[in-house]
């Protein structure tokens, strides 16, 4: 049995799950605004998918993992996404944490076909449809938020800042 590449794992799982994608080849990009560039869309339609390491209180000696989608053009608040999570401690995961827990390397993370099932909390801001990594370098997926929202349970709330870059 041949493994499957990180496009035909999110698009399984969207097919699985009902949600229509489209996938959008965008090429190199180091920053999210060279990537809103090449896709012609604003920061704020990319969606960055973060892996997060999450303790519910301050002396747990396992942290959790989950997964946060904020706009590209806004940063964590991690005091507000402790409080909307419900958790004491927050902070990014190392990237091989996020590599093992959703199959995909940072950039290409989103929440189809990831090897874990993980809770996922998004920013209220986020709306319309959107740009998200596709699980693979250089290439994104296209999709209705609220579509995405309702398949995977989305917790959304007030979870972020103004980027300072």
């Amino acid at each position: 049995m041949t493994e499957l590449s990180g496009r035909e794992r999110v698009q399984q799982d969207a097919d699985q799950r009902g949600v229509s994608i489209e996938f959008a080849g965008r090429g190199p990009a180091r920053s999210v605004e060279e990537a809103a560039a090449a896709l012609g869309v604003e920061p704020g339609d990319i969606v960055k998918t973060l892996v997060a390491r999450a303790k519910r209180t301050q002396s747990a000696s396992e942290a959790e993992l989950v997964l946060v989608l904020i706009p590209g053009d806004r940063a964590v608040d991690w005091a507000k996404l402790r409080r909307a999570a419900g958790f004491k401690k927050m902070s990014m995961a190392a990237p091989e944490e996020g590599l093992e827990a959703t199959g995909y390397r940072p950039g290409s993370i989103n929440p189809f076909g990831t090897t874990s099932t993980l809770p996922v909390y998004a920013d209220e801001s986020i709306s319309g449809r959107i740009a998200m990594g596709a699980g693979e370098p250089d290439l994104n997926l296209c999709v209705e938020s609220a579509e995405l929202f309702e398949s995977f349970g989305v917790t959304t709330g007030d979870i972020t800042r103004q980027s300072l870059s």
